[in-house]
């Protein structure tokens, strides 16, 4: 931010300080501060289980091994082509399914917030008297045939025993 002070003079001759904050905003401005975005692109995990490299999918025991540079060369093209393969597959794919996806969860959130949540507001304003009815019910009725079932059964045991002497 730049200061820039104007001294403005009134008609009784007195002057008076008047400062003017000013914002820039460099238009060629570089991109170093995408920088820590590009790094980390999953910063919350959500794809942890994918972290999967050469020694997680193909490895030897040490009583059968290939050839050191057998190895060598089907690590380095697993590694590359799994690379390119999904960069090749992200350039396709990337732009539509995340304006699918941004499309799905604007929708969503639309709905949600002027349908759904208005329509819930509106039946619990509505229904507090539903809520109290079958309170009411629940408590009348329903709760002491349960806790008079629940004492009559409380006191049943099973003991279960081995009969060796079993005929066929």
């Amino acid at each position: 931010m730049e200061k820039q002070e104007f001294k403005q003079k009134k008609a009784a001759g007195e002057q008076m300080d008047v400062t003017v904050e000013v914002q820039s905003e460099d238009l060629h401005s570089s991109h170093s501060d995408m920088r820590p975005l590009i790094h980390d692109r999953d910063p919350k995990r959500v794809n942890k289980s994918l972290k999967v490299t050469f020694e997680d999918v193909i490895a030897e025991p040490p009583s059968v091994r290939s050839f050191d540079k057998v190895w060598l060369w089907s690590h380095a093209l697993f590694e590359v082509s799994r690379l390119w393969c999904y960069r090749f597959i992200s350039l396709l794919l990337a732009v539509p399914v995340s304006l699918a996806a941004g499309l799905l969860f604007a929708v969503l959130s639309c709905l949600h917030i002027w349908l759904i949540m208005p329509c819930m507001q509106l039946l619990l304003i509505n229904m507090h008297w539903v809520q109290t009815v079958w309170g009411s019910i629940l408590n009348i009725l329903i709760s002491p045939f349960f806790t008079s079932i629940g004492k009559c059964c409380g006191r049943i045991t099973i003991h279960l025993a081995k009969n060796e002497d079993r005929y066929i």
